[in-house]
């Protein structure tokens, strides 16, 4: 793989790393500088000439910070003659903003995409967007990865003969019934509206959960607001334990703490394709890693293998 540059940008540096240890190839340095007017400046340290470029960087908090500086690195490949840019988004965070749900709103997520590609980037390879619509917003390629196979592996290692995984919403059901398929369990799903980002009702849950252990399957947990309400539905029907999981483990104003402090919350399970500080932390969080899917597909893509295939 002598032709690949990968470099980081300072969301994530060590996804990145261990992305490179699994590929073999370094990971090349990264100068971001600020000038005293607050302006940022991006300098690639490593030759891009003719090169499979890598840029790898979740947009998490701070999110703005985050994506300039992104904007930047991609502007900074093209000018350096760049072969091929491919953004690596373990996590989009502006897949939230996917459609217009009242008036006079702007839709972030399309136009985020449309400045990826202004800058620079022409493929994308992301995980777990938020809504199936979002793959659409990106005119050029984009290879859709999810960490259900991570999932799966992990919840294996338990006695799942009792177990049915639920969905807080319908709108996650899809998903939440191919991870139920993974496992051979049942599926459920809460019937949830959203009024506010942090205030939702769940009225009931749909389908078989009582005296039964849940699997709870969400793409995404930030205040856990979703959580706690379905948290509510599942004891009022007597279920027997609660594993919560998810792809992006945001975690947002000590969202560990506050899960982990339920009794009814056996587990906590997350992936790291967003940075989770060993201070946050609890002992009842576990940590999968999506740096061994996201090499294998950097690999395929710079060898022109199927990407599609490490889902059959």
């Amino acid at each position: 793989m002598r032709d690949i540059a990968v470099f980081s940008g300072s969301a994530h540096p060590e996804l990145a790393a261990e992305i490179c240890e699994h590929l073999g190839v370094p990971l090349l340095p990264t100068k971001t500088s600020r000038f005293a007017n607050d302006c940022i400046e991006v300098q690639l340290q490593g030759n891009c000439r003719e090169r499979d470029v890598f840029l790898i960087q979740p947009l998490v908090p701070p999110v703005q910070e985050h994506l300039v500086e992104l904007l930047f690195m991609l502007d900074a490949a093209r000018g350096a003659s760049a072969g091929r840019i491919t953004v690596v988004l373990p996590h989009y965070a502006y897949a939230r903003s996917d459609k217009k749900d009242a008036p006079r709103i702007s839709i972030g997520g399309r136009l985020v995409a449309d400045l990826l590609q202004t800058a620079g980037a022409h493929r994308i390879l992301a995980m777990t967007l938020h809504s199936p619509q979002v793959h659409g917003f990106f005119s050029v390629p984009v290879d859709h990865l999810h960490a259900l196979r991570e999932l799966a592996h992990h919840f294996r290692g338990y006695d799942l003969s009792n177990t049915v995984v639920v969905s807080p919403d319908l709108g996650n059901a899809k998903e939440a019934a191919a991870f139920a398929r993974m496992l051979d369990i049942e599926v459920a799903a809460g019937a949830k509206q959203r009024f506010a980002d942090d205030k939702v009702v769940i009225s009931s849950v749909i389908g078989e959960v009582a005296d039964r252990d849940v699997i709870v399957l969400d793409d995404e947990i930030a205040k856990g607001s979703t959580v706690f309400e379905l948290l509510d539905r599942l004891r009022e029907r007597n279920v027997r334990s609660v594993r919560v999981a998810c792809t992006h483990g945001l975690f947002t104003a000590g969202a560990v703490a506050r899960l982990s402090a339920e009794k009814d919350i056996e587990e906590i399970v997350s992936t790291n394709t967003v940075p989770i500080p060993a201070a946050s932390r609890t002992d009842k969080l576990t940590v999968l890693s999506v740096a061994p899917a996201l090499a294998e597909a950097m690999r395929r893509i710079h060898n022109g293998e199927s990407v599609s295939a490490l889902f059959a």
